[in-house]
């Protein structure tokens, strides 16, 4: 049983590309009924990997961000994921390995804090992007939320197309309540819920 703060090693991503980029566009689509079979923990870790992972000795990621100052954080609420128990985890890109920060089950919370889309509470996880903005402004002042929104919009859709890869389903969440969701997850004050990504199996 993972305890809140305990960190947990998430197995190595798979980096051999073996389905074609042109086909996992062609097949991209936004999917809101998920089967109830459990996720895998390394399609898990390959999910996080593909949105935020780290790809350079210098700490370079899968996605762009202005001034490689890179504002996102990544949590997963786990639901139906095998070898994770139900909860929430901030994902820590250097080390590729996840921290518990809350334990139970909060899909149903979030469901209700995405004004009730249930398709949220049905899915294996949900990945919550949200972002510290105060790490990019300090370097770009008022255009800050820009670059943060264009971030997030390039790992969201690496995520997207890893779930294909892997024979998932997902969808773009915008419609929720941003202070529900963050108190329900309990972020820290300076960080900013973005968007969420239910996740599961066709």
């Amino acid at each position: 049983m993972a305890d809140s703060h305990e960190t947990l090693a998430l197995p190595e991503p798979d980096r051999s590309g073996q389905h074609p980029l042109e086909t996992l566009l062609l097949q991209r689509r936004s999917v809101r009924d998920y089967r109830t079979t459990p996720l895998a923990l390394s399609d898990v870790g390959q999910l996080l990997w593909a949105a935020q992972g780290i790809t350079h000795g210098q700490g370079l990621r899968t996605a762009p961000s202005a001034g490689a100052l890179y504002p996102l954080e990544l949590y997963v609420i786990a639901g139906r994921v095998d070898g994770l128990p139900a909860g929430v985890y901030h994902y820590q890109p250097d080390g590729h390995q996840l921290l518990a920060t809350l334990r139970g089950d909060r899909r149903n919370g979030l469901s209700q804090a995405a004004l009730g889309q249930s398709w949220i509470a049905d899915a294996a996880a949900v990945v919550v992007f949200a972002a510290v903005y105060e790490r990019t402004a300090r370097k770009y002042g008022e255009r800050a939320a820009r670059y943060i929104h264009m971030e997030t919009g390039h790992a969201a859709q690496n995520l997207f197309l890893q779930a294909g890869s892997l024979g998932l389903d997902t969808v773009v969440v915008g419609a929720f309540d941003d202070d529900t969701v963050a108190a329900l997850l309990q972020l820290p004050s300076d960080t900013r819920p973005l968007l969420l990504m239910p996740v599961g199996g066709r």
